[in-house]
């Protein structure tokens, strides 16, 4: 039975023409059925008849981005901080090569996310024509699903089913390709009560009751717990942020993070080790490699996580809880498999913790604490302070401080400014870090600001950068200047390209190839060409002050900050170590130097 035959089923016999529509009409209409308020786009001869019909449709507002790739990114910024799903909207061929970027990184950080492709008519596809690519081959493997519609009827049905898709179970990008004919032909509408899907897709949430108890009991029992937490407890809602909080308390096991996680558990909390992984704590990497329970929720064992797997956390037992099924035990085998919802994992576990009535072993629980201070002792992000020379983890401290009481959303690019704000930016509540994990994707920030200010409107919305990775999506200021969106642009200038130049000191016997960013822009003088408002600054005493300036200014700001040049970004595990071969940080007699800077610890 094909879509449109299922369709038919459900429709009236006689024709109803206030369903009669042409494929364009339909998209729109599908578009403003399923909740969509904004979109992200670029116009082109493919996607001309959809535009047409935007035209007439007031309910839904288009951005215009500067580049394909952009409106990706600025889909998953407006979907990472809203909860929402991102809409993207792009013409044929290179329209839909240039988003490919957008969408890998879409999918590897569980973003949900639905693009709509023009494509070359029915009758033209396989002929080479203008502006003609196999959109579909080259989008299915790094999209969550994806359709080409070839016939009018079956487009209400899928565009009610892309979105069903892209939101539920673990969240990801839908591609729907519709050649032009398509767009013009005339079809009937059916909204998304109307239609049935056509396949079997049913993402499990609900996690065995058997496994739950067994968790609850693993747990009960451990001398030396972690919580590993990830993404997939933020994309649970925060419903699942405020049960793992909940669960932590009664057990009173520590809680680390990967970078996707970051916000899913208070910073401020006793119970926070920071970050993990390759430039995680000191504290959190050795609590995870001698842990005797591991909670894994909502995390895939990235390799930026585990390190060498041959020694990661070599004598715990596993549990891990994830809604994707694919995800259990791909990388590192575990004791204890749960498939579903974070956030229903989370109440079951706490139900059945309650139900066995289970305590926490708190003497096993004090001893492990106390190890876990001795770690955290060694200062792992302290630095050498200076009087004279903005260190890049200060600029990051002073932005966090000036900035923690207020209604912040921070993006990021790639890079070591990415890791220094992972480990000195302190997040108190889900969704309010976006940032390109899985495929670290530099250009993403700027872009991704853009739709979170779209999606928060009344928000400050601070894109931390590096000077080389601001440069890939540029021209998405002009996006921010034109809808009036006063993003933040904080360039932690160095003038190279830091985590290459840094691999290269360490790994590469410091053979500078190509990693030093000459010809620069003068920042200020870009922004001000935009229509926004530049500031540099170099001087430690004045940071604060031009801070103060750029967070308080209703315009677009480019912070051009220039800082220490070849300062390393540490704690580090080099590639193949196991959490325990850290590279670490100087720190000899540091304490005053910061202290007397006004910096310090995180």
């Amino acid at each position: 039975m094909t879509a449109h035959q299922t369709i038919e089923s459900q429709a009236p016999a006689a024709a109803d023409t206030t369903r009669a529509m042409t494929g364009a009409e339909i998209v729109v209409r599908g578009l403003v059925d399923q909740g969509v308020e904004v979109l992200f786009g670029y116009p082109g001869g493919a996607v001309l008849p959809i535009y047409d019909a935007l035209f007439h449709e007031p309910r839904l507002q288009h951005i215009l981005v500067r580049h394909e790739q952009g409106a990706t990114h600025a889909a998953e910024g407006y979907a990472r901080s809203s909860g929402k799903p991102g809409v993207v909207l792009v013409t044929s061929g290179p329209g839909a090569t240039n988003a490919i970027t957008g969408i890998m990184d879409a999918l590897m950080d569980s973003i949900p996310m639905v693009i709509i492709t023009g494509q070359v008519p029915t009758h033209l596809i396989g002929t080479d024509a203008f502006q003609e690519a196999d959109t579909v081959g080259m989008t299915r493997s790094c999209t969550k699903h994806n359709y080409l519609v070839k016939d009018v009827r079956d487009l209400p049905q899928i565009i009610h089913e892309a979105f069903k898709i892209a939101t539920t179970g673990r969240p990801g990008p839908v591609l729907i390709d519709i050649p032009k004919d398509v767009q013009f032909a005339q079809g009937e509408y059916y909204g998304p009560t109307e239609v049935r899907s056509t396949h079997a897709y049913n993402p499990k949430t609900k996690g065995e009751a058997g496994r739950v108890a067994e968790a609850a009991k693993l747990i009960a029992g451990a001398r030396r717990p972690i919580f590993y937490t990830g993404g997939g407890v933020i994309n649970a809602g925060p419903r699942a942020s405020a049960l793992l909080r909940e669960f932590q308390a009664m057990t009173g096991a520590p809680v680390t993070s990967t970078l996707m996680g970051l916000g899913a558990f208070p910073a401020a909390d006793p119970a926070w080790l920071g970050m993990l992984g390759m430039h995680g704590t000191f504290e959190a990497n050795n609590a995870m490699h001698d842990c005797d329970v591991m909670i894994c929720v909502g995390a895939r064992f990235d390799d930026r996580v585990t390190g060498r797997l041959d020694a990661f956390s070599p004598g715990s037992k596993k549990i891990h809880i994830d809604i994707d099924a694919s995800s259990i035990n791909k990388n590192v085998r575990v004791d204890l498999p749960i498939i579903g919802d974070a956030a229903s994992i989370l109440e079951d576990l706490i139900a059945a913790w309650k139900a066995a009535g289970h305590q926490a072993n708190k003497a096993a629980l004090g001893d492990w604490w106390a190890q876990i201070d001795t770690w955290r002792a060694r200062q792992c992000l302290n630095y050498r302070g200076s009087e004279t020379t903005i260190k890049p983890q200060y600029a990051i401290q002073r932005l966090y401080e000036l900035t923690k009481g207020r209604d912040t959303y921070i993006t990021t690019e790639v890079g070591q400014h990415q890791m220094w704000a992972a480990q000195f930016y302190r997040f108190e509540e889900p969704n309010r870090w976006m940032t390109s994990g899985g495929l670290g994707t530099m250009g993403y920030g700027l872009p991704a600001a853009i739709g979170v200010q779209m999606a928060h409107p009344g928000s400050l919305v601070i894109d931390i950068a590096g000077e080389a990775s601001i440069q890939m999506c540029i021209q998405e200021l002009s996006t921010a200047i034109q809808f009036n969106l006063p993003v933040k642009i904080f360039i932690i200038n160095n003038e190279w390209m830091g985590m290459v130049r840094q691999w290269q000191q360490l790994l590469h016997g410091e053979r500078y190839s190509h990693s030093y960013s000459d010809s620069l822009p003068d920042f200020v003088k870009l922004a001000e060409a935009y229509g926004a408002v530049g500031i540099r600054c170099s001087d430690p005493a004045e940071l604060d002050g031009k801070i103060l300036e750029m967070i308080n200014s209703d315009k677009v700001v480019v912070f051009d900050c220039r800082v220490e040049k070849h300062e390393n970004c540490l704690p580090m595990i080099p590639s193949g170590k196991a959490h325990n071969e850290m590279i670490m940080g100087d720190v000899e007699d540091i304490g005053s130097v910061i202290g007397a800077a006004g910096g310090g610890l995180v």
